[in-house]
């Protein structure tokens, strides 16, 4: 949803609201993290969707931001060459301002994989399953090792993850260069 979201607000008609509509999407990001998922929490009670609204709103904004930045600084000279050529403000999005604007998008998306990833053991106090099973009755029990496994765990999900991103990113560009 992020990224149709910073297209849409991307656009020439709609720049002068931008940023009003990026304090909305501010909202999961100046909220701490474990007051989201008590606020997400009272409205859908226990177990995974509060943890998964809670989630998705902390993902918004930088995918939201990013997109709308990446777009925003594809250079002019990009796009009146797309309307010199007779693209249509639709080509010109998918041929040339998406494909300029990627590797900033995809510095959203890894920053809200490592936003959730960092966040999701904190849905275990809410009655979600996560990492968070093994980190916090670590920390209450003092058991060292689990609480070490559930911890190291959640770090090396967070480098899997980015490093997917990252991987799929370098192979979509170099797809699209040679193309």
């Amino acid at each position: 949803m992020g990224i149709p979201a910073g297209i849409a607000l991307s656009r020439p008609h709609r720049v002068d609201r931008a940023e009003r509509f990026m304090q909305v999407f501010n909202i999961g990001n100046t909220v701490p993290p474990l007051a989201v998922l008590a606020i997400a929490l009272s409205i859908l009670g226990i177990g995974a969707g509060p943890a998964i609204l809670a989630l998705f709103l902390a993902s918004l904004l930088p995918i939201v931001r990013n997109t709308y930045e990446g777009l925003k600084n594809v250079p002019a000279s990009l796009k009146e060459a797309a309307t010199g050529i007779g693209m249509t403000p639709r080509q010109s999005l998918f041929k040339v301002e998406l494909p300029n604007a990627v590797p900033i998008i995809v510095g959203g998306v890894r920053v809200a994989l490592a936003i959730n990833v960092g966040t999701a053991p904190l849905s275990f106090l809410i009655g979600a399953n996560s990492l968070g099973s093994l980190i916090f009755p670590g920390i209450a029990l003092n058991n060292q090792p689990q609480l070490l496994l559930g911890a190291a765990c959640t770090a090396l999900l967070a480098l899997l993850l980015d490093a997917l991103v990252a991987q799929g990113s370098r192979r979509w560009l170099e797809r699209g260069l040679t193309h």
